[in-house]
């Protein structure tokens, strides 16, 4: 394998790994299903959760995510170690979830992952799920509803857009 393949490995990989995230927060479940080899698995020690194949994982994400309110879920780029047409590698997660019963989460995980280069490119053959902190807190915040959401197509222009002077500075804007 030459040095420019590994890296546009790397690439679909960490690719890859992103686009999991958005097909989950956009709860595109055929999506993220098609992500994973025909056999992939899905499992998540702490709650005793496993799927295999890609109904299998379509199907359990689907039912996981119908118990919440509302799901963020960001990825971090982990280390990816290549061998050949397969790769095992980390990435590194942070959730914030409220179920539709009102409980919270904050957590911290680790998805362990084994990769392997399909004729479609590169898929999940397995993610095991190690959460490293959690936390149970009610969170403070909460889901925007599509009654007070902004409207995507209302664009602000010029004259409504604020002035520097009461726009927010970088000490008290939000993130």
């Amino acid at each position: 394998m030459t040095d420019f393949q590994a890296v546009a490995d790397r690439v679909e990989i960490e690719a890859l790994r992103g686009e999991l995230t958005d097909a989950a927060m956009m709860r595109d479940y055929d999506r993220l299903a098609s992500l994973f080899t025909h056999d992939g698995a899905v499992r998540i020690p702490h709650i005793g959760a496993e799927a295999v194949s890609r109904e299998g994982i379509r199907t359990g994400i689907s039912r996981m995510q119908a118990l919440l309110d509302f799901f963020v879920q960001t990825t971090h780029p982990g280390m990816i170690k290549l061998d050949g047409d397969t790769a095992s590698g980390r990435a590194y997660i942070c959730e914030l979830i409220r179920f539709r019963d009102g409980r919270s989460e904050l957590n911290y995980a680790i998805y362990h992952d084994r990769y392997r280069r399909t004729a479609d490119g590169w898929k999940f053959a397995e993610r095991v799920y190690e959460v490293r902190y959690l936390d149970r807190s009610p969170l403070a915040g909460s889901a925007p509803r599509a009654e007070t959401a902004p409207r995507a197509e209302t664009a602000p222009d010029a004259e409504s857009a604020p002035d520097a002077e009461s726009a927010p500075d970088a000490e008290t804007a939000p993130c």
